[in-house]
């Protein structure tokens, strides 16, 4: 009695340090939900059992996912070979051929000591040379190599893909995530911004965003925008057919709803970074399937560190001109040591209090900055919510356990969602990450339909929240308060049509009692 006792009571604790205990901390013993979270409790020291229960778990969206980082090795060499490229076999880097022979099928040329790409599946040792090379899979940190450099030196040894292929990944990432019980991506990805760059170079940054906005359009910059737009129409085209969205055959992946983060390279010269951005927030308000914004790469970099408060001067000026795009921004994905401490004291205040974001990509090194809990405080008071990614900060930052700053935002009660950041390159999945927050984190099963709960609540969707407070889970706004069961009626159904964000969150609390009802059948 005293363990069951302990759990439940552990579960209502959980919530109420996550600030959203909601009805579900309120249940009583015997429902569904408080089984539920006993058998989480029960599993708890047992992750491969963990996960076949918490797969089935709906996880409502994955928030802070890279498109090419999501996704698996294997789908790039697949991919590598039918662009007919080449392989340097001792470097595991992907090489562009010098031409094709004259041979049906006409087979790569490639520069002396590569070769084929398709070769490495007639080659079982290249073919594992190249999935280590673009993975984390088998690393093991040496001399003058960490975890964040063999994470991020993956991205240009499989950078050489033609971007035809990023449908294919888009697939790849939906229905992987459909397969988990996710039903909302997403996905940060950069649109060719070729054009923007070429207007850059002609000019330099000189501290005033006004004057190079007004440059940059006037060099034509918009031009760039219906390249853009067509990109993601080959991407979204590619995925429907794919998948047989709108048919009989429609697969489980098409009831995934998938938008985009434009995502912008900050290691760049200012000009270039800017002009990069602005094309974003151009491109995120003509499209409606862009709904925000992302600066991405090492915050570690010269650049990045050098740079970062011009790169909070140029978002908090184009929030003026843009109000409607959405902001979320890689922030304080660092540790100590990987740079002077005045490098840490900053980077979260200045994304949330300078340029507004409203949501942190990782977050890492809160503790470290200059008055951190008020900053703490504010964040839960304004609702900025923390994109959590366990895996990534451990492979990445070697952050894991105690060491990591979970507890500190759930102490504050500042909203978070758990993540995957790169699920391809870390070789995971979003479950990995509830399964890796109960056995090393130590979250409840209400924790982890709070982090639910609040990917869609903080996610960049169109229309007004189900919930009748912002991250208070307890009520529904008053239209939908008194519906019962899985079907909205009368007042509520109209209001479920006026919002994208709305009825994903409804299917989300649908799809908890199914998953709860589900469990309580299991335990007989």
């Amino acid at each position: 009695m005293l363990f069951w006792k302990s759990v439940f009571c552990g579960a209502l604790l959980g919530a109420a340090i996550a600030g959203s205990a909601g009805a579900s901390a309120q249940t009583a013993a015997g429902s569904n939900e408080a089984r539920t979270a006993a058998r989480v409790e029960a599993l708890r020291n047992n992750p491969a059992a963990l996960r076949a229960l918490l797969v089935s778990m709906p996880k409502g969206g994955d928030l802070h996912m890279h498109l090419s980082g999501a996704v698996y090795a294997e789908t790039f060499l697949q991919n590598a070979a039918a662009d007919n490229l080449c392989v340097d076999p001792v470097k595991g880097v992907l090489l562009p051929n010098q031409g094709l022979t004259k041979s049906l099928p006409p087979k790569p040329v490639c520069v002396e000591g590569s070769q084929p790409a398709a070769s490495a599946f007639t080659n079982q040792t290249l073919y594992d040379h190249l999935v280590d090379s673009f993975s984390m899979r088998a690393f093991v940190p040496s001399a003058g190599v960490s975890g964040h450099d063999q994470f991020f030196a993956t991205f240009p040894r499989f950078g050489g893909i033609a971007k035809s292929h990023q449908g294919e990944w888009v697939d790849e990432v939906a229905t992987r995530a459909a397969a988990q019980n996710e039903q909302y991506l997403e996905l940060m990805t950069s649109p060719d911004f070729n054009g923007a760059i070429r207007l850059a170079i002609q000019q330099h940054w000189d501290g005033n965003p006004a004057k190079m906005r007004e440059a940059l359009l006037a060099g034509g910059l918009r031009d760039n925008i219906a390249v853009d737009r067509a990109e993601l129409d080959a991407m979204d085209a590619t995925r429907n057919a794919r998948e047989h969205c709108g048919t009989p055959e429609a697969k489980p992946a098409c009831k995934v709803q998938v938008r985009y983060l434009y995502q912008i390279l900050r290691s760049g010269p200012p000009e270039r970074v800017f002009a990069q951005t602005l094309l974003g927030y151009e491109v995120a308000s003509v499209d409606p399937r862009v709904v925000g914004i992302n600066f991405v790469q090492p915050e570690d970099t010269y650049l990045s560190m050098s740079q970062y408060d011009n790169h909070m001067i140029m978002l908090q000026y184009l929030h003026t001109i843009y109000p409607k795009v959405h902001l979320s921004l890689h922030a304080g994905e660092l540790g100590p040591g990987m740079v002077p401490p005045e490098g840490l004291r900053f980077h979260i205040h200045d994304a949330v209090e300078k340029a507004g974001a409203e949501r942190i990509g990782h977050g890492v090194d809160i503790m470290y900055e200059d008055g951190a809990d008020a900053l703490l405080k504010d964040m839960a008071a304004k609702h900025v919510m923390v994109e959590i990614n366990l895996t990534s900060n451990d492979v990445i930052l070697g952050v894991t356990g105690t060491r990591h700053p979970l507890h500190s935002y759930l102490a504050a009660g500042v909203p978070f969602a758990l993540s995957t950041d790169d699920e391809g390159v870390s070789r995971i999945d979003l479950t990995n990450e509830y399964v890796r927050a109960v056995v090393d984190q130590g979250l409840t099963y209400a924790q982890l339909k709070s982090s639910a709960r609040a990917s869609l609540e903080h996610a960049f969707l169109a229309g007004n929240s189900l919930w009748q407070a912002p991250d208070k889970f307890t009520t529904m706004r008053r239209e939908c308060s008194t519906s019962k069961g899985n079907a909205p009626a009368g007042a509520c159904e109209d209001f479920l049509k006026t919002s994208d964000k709305a009825r994903q969150q409804w299917e989300l609390e649908k799809r908890f009692r199914d998953f709860e009802a589900g469990t309580k059948k299991e335990t007989r």
